[in-house]
């Protein structure tokens, strides 16, 4: 069966209600897909920050210009979010991901074969280019393939290997490092990410396109667009860029999801190497410290940003209440990288660190259903490819505005306390600008909603 590409799927069998209990999983299949495939991703991203050392002695470059280097990917990711969530909703998931995953290992490849520091910032725009496409594609396939209730949990899936990606990467891409050379490092997530491709162009389909999918399960996927209740639901129901963004929750959204991601790309990019030069750890214990913070933000996203908001909704808590606390709380939690600012040993820095990333970690999957939960069914993907182009403005600010604070204050305190303010910010946006989470109206007049 086809059909238009990004139009609701259609149920290939009338909806009927499924049999409790004899609902099949074939659905999480996806979610493992969409997991692994960010892992790649983030692999790809952390071992910019793993080289640090390696690029500046090889290329007799300053902590301003890694700087520069770390937010490269950032500056074509963020350029391509707007028109990226326009092509996903008109193409699909299927299409856009494909050239998506070829692009991005291309950039690896490309990367490990630089001999010159221009060569170096191309090959991270390109990667920037390819990786777009990622979590706004996600979004719309968990909005395909999950109903509301298991969207926390599938969304968890996916965006705990985000930080799995650098509690086991950095370590890894590390050991190449000392062994056999930065390039190797590149090189060899060139290749894994080129194996995702061949794993996501033969695995990945939306639903109705999907032969093994069992009718009990696709009606149990599409009940709640089912029920007429479901505002916004409707195939044909979608709002414009500049509908979404007179809404007041879009707004709130923005502020919070741009702090998270200030502070996580400070870490990414920057925790090896506040480690080895703050707190005078070599190189090689700095990496495998690295791996902490990292290990705790995979199981908060898991087991509170996924398990328990989902099994708190299913046992009869009210929604909006369960993802709104945990989206404040989450976020409120984000401030211990101020305690980070005053440590001065590794293990209060990695327990100050280790508080913030793992908070703002159990609010990530929350956010990130947001698109889905908010935005009529076709313009999911525009809404995603907001919230991520004006996060990856923060994404680019947030190893920069390090670079220098570092290279002039000559400590990480004041970076610390930048990002301890943006999170202020997000609580509040989280509190008095998102309001109840429920669909935003469908085109019509327009208003600050």
């Amino acid at each position: 069966m086809t059909m238009p590409a990004g139009k609701l799927p259609v149920p290939r069998t009338p909806a009927v209600a499924p049999e409790p209990g004899r609902i099949p999983g074939r659905r999480w299949r996806i979610a493992l897909l969409l997991g692994l495939g960010v892992l790649v991703n983030y692999f790809d991203r952390v071992n910019l920050s793993v080289s640090h050392h390696a690029l500046i002695a090889a290329f007799a470059i300053s902590d301003v210009t890694f700087g520069y280097l770390s937010a490269a990917y950032n500056w074509s990711y963020a350029l391509c979010q707007l028109p990226i969530g326009v092509l996903l909703d008109r193409f699909g998931v299927r299409k856009i991901g494909r050239i998506g995953t070829f692009l991005w290992s291309v950039a690896s490849f490309a990367t490990a074969g630089s001999p010159w520091m221009s060569g170096l910032f191309a090959s991270r725009l390109l990667l920037g280019i390819g990786e777009a496409p990622t979590f706004p594609a996600n979004a719309k396939a968990v909005g395909y393939w999950f109903p509301p209730e298991e969207r926390s949990m599938a969304t968890a899936i996916f965006d705990s290997t985000a930080k799995l990606a650098s509690a086991i990467g950095v370590p890894l891409i590390g050991i190449l490092m000392v062994k056999f050379g930065w390039r190797w490092g590149f090189a060899a997530t060139g290749v894994v990410s080129f194996l995702y491709f061949l794993i996501f162009w033969a695995v990945y389909k939306d639903p109705d396109e999907d032969p093994g999918l069992s009718p009990q399960e696709l009606a149990f996927i599409r009940a709640e667009y089912s029920r007429p209740a479901a505002e916004g639901a409707s195939s044909g129901e979608t709002a414009t860029f500049g509908h979404l963004l007179r809404q007041r929750k879009v707004y709130g959204v923005l502020l919070g999801f741009g702090a998270y991601n200030y502070v996580f790309y400070l870490l990414l990019t920057w925790l090896p190497s506040y480690l080895s030069s703050a707190l005078h750890i070599d190189i090689v214990r700095s990496l495998l410290y690295t791996s902490a913070p990292w290990l705790i933000a995979t199981a908060a996203d898991l087991a509170v940003g996924g398990y328990l908001v989902d099994k708190l909704i299913a046992i009869g808590w009210p929604a909006n209440t369960v993802r709104r606390v945990v989206l404040v709380t989450g976020t409120g939690l984000g401030l211990g990288i101020f305690g980070a600012a005053h440590a001065s040993t590794a293990g209060q820095a990695l327990a100050w660190i280790s508080l913030s990333i793992g908070g703002l970690s159990a609010a990530a999957p929350v956010v990130w259903s947001l698109p889905s939960l908010l935005a009529p069914r076709q313009s999911v993907g525009a809404l995603g490819g907001i919230m991520n182009f004006s996060s990856q403005l923060s994404g680019i600010s947030a190893p920069i505005v390090t670079g220098y604070l570092v290279a002039y204050r000559h400590s990480y305190a004041w970076a610390f306390g930048v990002a301890a303010a943006y999170l202020v910010i997000g609580v509040a946006g989280y509190v008095f600008l998102l309001g109840k989470i429920e669909r935003i109206p469908a085109n019509g007049p327009d208003g600050f909603r």
